[in-house]
């Protein structure tokens, strides 16, 4: 039985066992590895990429490769979750107060990024300019999910919290334009028939997606009136979700663009963020399922060995440079941008750090492109991507926090958390009556008993006592 792996075993049973028994076999490892990588305080994303290495074909080989390639439309519907998430935080109000300096923000610290990967891949690693190319655009994305979930730990907020989530945002949707244009150059120069229609087509592709999702989120907002049970809201929106990354597929283009862009408008016309709290808890075994499956589609083969990709290089120095001139070109970038639109001190020095994590939409556009180029290069791309991802995933949420704390975005002791006791000189306070004073102002502040409840429980709670 050597070398089995766990699908074949069970084959003789049925062929539906043979794809519910490895889906349950990643939902099982990435939950069992979270529970090392939490004693390392290190991010989820970490344990299930590396799961799926571990039960991936190169190491105990207990899924079958027919699996993982059947599973590819994972990626397409989370990056839709990922993406309609982030349309939550492009409110037009936000967006009339800063939008103009976070382009500009966003449009030096993507660059910057972007150019620097470039011009490292094609000039100094001697890498195949295809994929110089689409190294060099995936460079501007971060990965929203891990910057979100670090600052609702924390509970930061503020200028440079929305300043972040806006930056973050439009870093992803630079970087799809920027990839859609790479993937298309690059299928041109892998093909040998180069058109200016084959730039152009795929950017009014793109334009025409954004529009799309535009509609959708109207019509999300068509089928949820006020009376609509919470389950149904939730069994609507993924319906619609899905639907919208099946047209995606059928064009061939990625649903993150659109996604957003239904997600913002939905949050803008309805003002109603309970639905993307509902997603929330929907949103874990799928994203579980989407890195572990990406760590399965890590070629560890071919780390040490350059891939047919230009110069002898191996893959593994690829992914290492990528990584530290990619965190360079942000950095320098979000310095450079908020100094030009006179931003706070706290954005010029720390958006920078903040910026570092990169793993959900580089991933899943990795794998799209894999998907399209084939072959060494579509391999090779994917590798990398995946190399530089667990790096940032070993330190990216750890800048993201130190960014947070630096520029005062969260509470770090009580005196944070409420205005300064202006004490009379005639009454001095002892310490003990500054402490009562403190936890009663605390108090004051804190929502009645009737709104303690967290929205995320709400939710559930109101579909619960539909039932019943």
């Amino acid at each position: 039985m050597e070398g089995q792996s766990i699908m074949q075993i069970f084959q003789g049973g049925s062929s539906v066992s043979g794809v519910i028994i490895p889906i349950a076999l990643m939902l099982f490892s990435g939950f069992a590895l979270t529970r090392v990588t939490k004693r390392l305080k290190l991010p989820n994303v970490t344990a299930y990429i590396l799961a799926g290495i571990l039960i991936g074909p190169y190491c105990l080989n207990l899924v079958n490769p027919d699996i993982i390639e059947g599973t590819s439309f994972i990626a397409d519907i989370a990056l839709a979750f990922i993406a309609f998430g982030t349309g939550e935080f492009f409110t037009f109000s936000t967006l009339k107060k800063n939008g103009l300096k976070v382009c500009i923000i966003t449009l030096f610290e993507a660059t910057l990024a972007s150019l620097f990967v470039f011009v490292l891949c094609l000039f100094i690693l001697k890498l195949n300019l295809s994929l110089s190319l689409v190294l060099g655009a995936l460079a501007a994305t971060t990965a929203s999910a891990s910057t979100i979930m670090t600052i609702r730990q924390f509970n930061a907020k503020g200028d440079f919290v929305n300043t972040l989530l806006q930056v973050v945002a439009l870093d992803n949707v630079f970087g799809l334009v920027a990839y859609s244009m790479a993937i298309s150059v690059a299928v041109a120069l892998q093909s040998g028939s180069f058109k200016a229609s084959s730039i152009l087509m795929p950017i009014a592709l793109n334009l025409a997606v954004l529009l799309l999702g535009g509609l959708f989120g109207l019509f999300l907002k068509l089928l949820m009136p006020k009376q609509r049970s919470t389950d149904n809201r939730l069994i609507i929106t993924i319906a619609v979700l899905f639907s919208f990354c099946g047209i995606c597929a059928l064009l061939d283009v990625s649903p993150l663009l659109g996604c957003m862009s239904m997600g913002m408008i939905y949050i803008n016309i309805t003002e109603d963020d309970k639905i993307f709290k509902q997603l929330n808890y929907f949103n874990p075994p799928i994203l579980l399922l989407f890195f572990v499956r990406s760590g399965m589609n890590f070629k560890l083969d071919v780390l040490l060995h350059s891939g047919g990709i230009g110069e002898n290089v191996p893959l593994l120095l690829v992914g290492i440079s990528y990584f530290l001139v990619r965190i360079l070109g942000k950095y320098l970038g979000a310095i450079l941008g908020p100094t030009l639109v006179g931003e706070k001190k706290e954005v010029r020095k720390y958006l920078g750090l903040a910026l570092v994590p990169q793993a959900g939409v580089a991933i899943g556009l990795s794998a799209l492109g894999a998907r399209i180029l084939g072959g060494e290069l579509g391999r090779a791309l994917e590798t990398v991507i995946l190399a530089s991802s667990i790096l940032y995933e070993l330190i990216g949420p750890g800048c993201a926090k130190l960014g947070l704390y630096l520029s005062h975005s969260y509470a770090v002791s009580l005196e944070d958390l409420t205005e300064s006791v202006t004490m009379e000189p005639e009454k001095k306070k002892n310490e003990v009556e500054l402490l009562i004073e403190r936890i009663q102002a605390i108090q004051k502040e804190l929502p009645s008993h009737a709104k303690r409840l967290a929205e995320e429980e709400e939710a559930f709670t109101e579909a619960a006592e539909e039932q019943y």
